[in-house]
Order: structure tokens, then sequence, then C-alpha cells
């Protein structure tokens, strides 16, 4: 008998309005008309455990898969396991999704989390059902499976192929309330997400999606993209878009056809790319980019510093020069980039965040529209000058689930953690401050509350500090943005 199987979103966050599961949709499609199975979002619920412990109580051989995120979902997911678990012996929990791929042997120390999908699971997963419901368990023959040897030893198999979306079976949209997750952003009245590709082709070492992909970039074509946007227009009144793609602009060809057909729609778009790559596009690309509704490009700006772009893997072909033709190609065709870098990068974390400052400013000076995002250098496990410098300096991951959900990790999960050893603290306050002091003088334009009077108010208050560089203890500006309940970027989202 194959088993009924709920997948599981964690909830994220409680503060915004969730964001569709794409994940569990894509995972979804390859089992329809095949495996009974429901998807509970816990963005959804009021209360997850119980409508889990409801679902699975009802069924007779119950298979739960959780897609987990660091942070927030992490947080969550751990204790809500582990107490199914304790509720249902019988239960089979599988974990999949970024954090388990990346730390398989952490999952599998927790003996609540029977198996572990790693990279894109839609096809292992579906074959780890096929194994259970045959009871012919051959673990060691599913790539992309993680699994207990017989000594009760975390394994793993070698990672599967990734499955090409151009030929995966679409998502049903009808397995959840879609209405509950249009959202109103800085793009547009009624937004919802998409994702129409699989990887990247580039290999920069602070990026945990090359430990997932191995350069490998697999898209939908722009005519399947198009049919979802459509879709999302016509059922529910769609008129904005964001691509979550790791990088959706990377072919030329595919952008500039998908951008002419949806020219009627009239929608908002959004979208993650690369510098040097957008820098090759043609004038009829922006042209046709912009004129479809292109309003915000994520781009991957890292540092100011050529030096540390170079041990990024970046340097060969990024430079803080390109950044800067990025920044006024954009300005002149009206479509905002949003940057985002990492500070206080090893060896020299003081001399790198000194000269990512002042790179900040020129981009400003360059583009004043820039959005500017700002994290801490954090680790990725894989090879690499960065991550082997991080090493040498003390730095090491948790080994169970407990100690990744504590409040330090947590933080570190999200980028903000106050532990990096090679990091002072003076440091990391500098850098806040300085945070502080740009998103007063150029407030953000996604939040859609900060009204023009406010936006006077703070950059007012800011100007001398921001002129004179005097960024410390920028107390009158966290008063301002407490007050007005400023939203950074990079934490809220749009």
């Amino acid at each position: 008998m194959k088993p009924t199987v709920i997948l599981y979103n964690p909830q994220s966050s409680a503060n915004q309005k969730p964001i569709l599961p794409l994940a569990l949709l894509a995972v979804g499609a390859v089992l329809e008309g095949k495996v009974d199975y429901q998807i509970v979002d816990g963005n959804l619920e009021t209360d997850a455990l119980a409508t889990l412990d409801r679902l699975i109580a009802g069924s007779d051989a119950p298979l739960l898969g959780v897609t987990v995120m660091p942070g927030p979902q992490l947080q969550q997911a751990v204790p809500l396991c582990r107490e199914l678990k304790r509720r249902h012996p019988r239960l089979t929990i599988v974990w999949g999704g970024y954090f388990p791929t990346q730390h398989w042997d952490s999952c599998l120390r927790a003996e609540y989390v029977d198996y572990v999908v790693r990279g894109h699971g839609e096809m292992v997963f579906a074959q780890l059902l096929d194994a259970l419901s045959s009871g012919t368990l051959n673990l060691s023959s599913i790539p992309g499976l993680a699994y207990r040897d017989q000594a009760g030893r975390p394994v793993t198999n070698p990672e599967a192929p990734i499955p090409h979306p151009a030929h995966l079976p679409p998502m049903n949209f009808d397995r959840l309330p879609l209405e509950r997750y249009v959202r109103r952003t800085f793009l547009g009245t009624r937004t919802l997400g998409y994702h129409s590709s699989y990887g990247c082709p580039f290999f920069c070492n602070f990026c945990a999606v090359v430990n997932m992909v191995n350069g490998r970039w697999l898209p939908q074509t722009a005519a399947q993209m198009v049919s979802v946007v459509e879709t999302y227009h016509r059922r529910w009144g769609v008129n904005a878009v964001e691509f979550y793609d790791n990088n959706f602009f990377t072919h030329e060809k595919r952008v500039a056809e998908f951008s002419e057909r949806i020219l009627p729609l009239n929608i908002a778009w959004w979208g993650e790319g690369r510098i040097d790559t957008m820098l090759k596009f043609s004038d009829q690309t922006w042209r046709l980019m912009r004129g479809s509704g292109l309003r915000m490009v994520f781009l991957g700006a890292e540092s100011g510093s050529m030096e540390t772009l170079k041990r990024m893997d970046k340097g060969g072909k990024m430079s803080p020069d390109k950044t800067l033709e990025i920044a006024r190609r954009m300005k002149a065709w009206g479509i905002v980039p949003e940057f985002s870098f990492v500070m206080g990068n090893p060896p020299d974390p003081e001399t790198d965040t000194r000269q990512t400052m002042e790179f900040i400013r020129q981009v400003k000076a360059v583009n004043p529209a820039s959005e500017i995002i700002m994290y801490l250098y954090s680790p990725v496990p894989l090879s690499g000058e960065l991550y082997e410098q991080a090493r040498a300096d003390g730095f090491a991951f948790p080994e169970t689930l407990e100690e990744w959900i504590s409040p330090e990790w947590l933080n570190f999960s999200q980028r903000r953690s106050t532990k990096m050893p090679w990091i002072r603290q003076t440091l990391q306050q500098r850098i806040h401050d300085f945070e502080r002091v740009l998103n007063a003088y150029y407030p953000t334009t996604t939040d859609l509350n900060l009204t023009g009077p406010w936006r006077n108010l703070l950059r007012a208050a800011s100007a001398t500090r921001y002129h004179l560089r005097f960024y410390r203890f920028p107390l009158e500006l966290r008063a301002l943005h407490r007050l007005i309940a400023y939203q950074r970027p990079e934490t809220s989202g749009f």
C-alpha cells in the first residue's frame, strides 16, 4: 500500500503575508495521480501541530515530507517533528530543501528525521516513495538520498541529476488557496512569485547554490513561463510577479522572448541576475524588459574590493567598475538595481568593510535609486579560500539540530550573527551604524508605508552624518526608524 503523503511547509514569518510554497507544488506535481497527498502550509495554520496530528492519525501509513530553510523554518520544524514522532512512532519523516541538502548529517543525527532528500528532490522523493511502498529498501540505489546505515550512521548517496524544469509536469495551483498568497508589494497591488529555472552557471565560492548544482543552469522555456503568468493574471488578477530563480537573466534570448510575450499583460516583475551577464544585453533587450514591466533586478555586487571578488571566484568576470557601469545603465533605463554586499570577509575584514562602505557611497552617487542590501559574510560548507580561511579562524558548523535552532545560529542563518570569530564586535557595530545612516539618507523605495514627509524627515536627520561620514551611535536615527517601523528590504522583502 502506498503511503498517504503530507507535504509540509514550516512557518517562515509571523509578520508577513505567506510566500507561495513553490517547492512543495513542484514535488506534488510529480505525485499527481500516483499518490494521495496533501499540502499543509504552516504560514496559513493557526495550529500547525494540531492539523498535522489530525491528518497523521487518520492515515494508515503516513509519511511527512518537510521542506526546510535555515532560520525561522528550521526553528519551527525541529520541535514540531520531534513532537509528531513522539506521538506517532510509525510516522516516516523526510526532510528536504536548502538546509538538509547542506547539513544532511546533522539532520540524520536527530532520531525524528528518517530520510533526507538532497538537492532538487522531486524525482528523488518519488523514488523513495516507490521504495517504501514496494518494501524493497535498496536505499543505496537512490541518488540524492541520505539515510542511516545498518550501524545507525548518517550516510549519503551521490547527488541526483537536476531534473529539467522544462520537462517536469506543471504545478497544480488548486492544491492551495492561492488567493491567500496574493500580496500588495512595491511591484504591484496583487503580487505572486514563481520559479522558472534551476541552478546557476557560475562558481562563486561564498554561495551555497554552487554546492547544489555544480555550475548547471536549467530553464523553462519562455512560453512555459508566460503560460504561468497568464494563469496568474487571468485567475487571480495578478499584476506583478517575483521570479525567485537563482539567476533569472542567464540567457538573453529567453529573457527577451519572455519580455515580448508578456507586453500585453501590463504587469510588473522582478528577478535576480548577474552584473557581468546583464552588461552584455543589447539595447533592444533592455527596451523589451523595461516595456514589459521590469521594475527592479537583484544583483550580487558583493564587494567594493577587487581582491575580495577574486577570492570569491568572481574577480575574473566581475569588478567594482562593472557594478558602477550597471548602476548607470539601469538608471538610464529606469530600472532599479538592488545590490547585495557581503561585508567583513576574511582574511582582513576591517579593510574589506572599509573599502566596501566607501564603494557603496560611489554606487549611490552614480544612481541614488539603487537599493543596498548588506550581509555579514557567512560560510557555506564547501571548499574555497573564504571558507578555508574561516575554518582557520576557528569557525565550525553545529553538529546537531538543537544547536542549529539556538538564538546564536538563528542569527547566523539570517546573516546577522554576532559570533563570527574573525569579526570583532566593534566592526559589526560599525557596519550596523553605517547601514542605519545609509537607510535614513536613502530610504528604501520598497516600503509602501513610508510616505514623502517621513522620507524627507529621515533624509534631513541623517544628512550631516552621511556627508561627514560620522556613523557612530546614530541613536536619533534608530529612534526614527522604530517610530515609523522602517522595513529593511533584506529582512522584510517587498
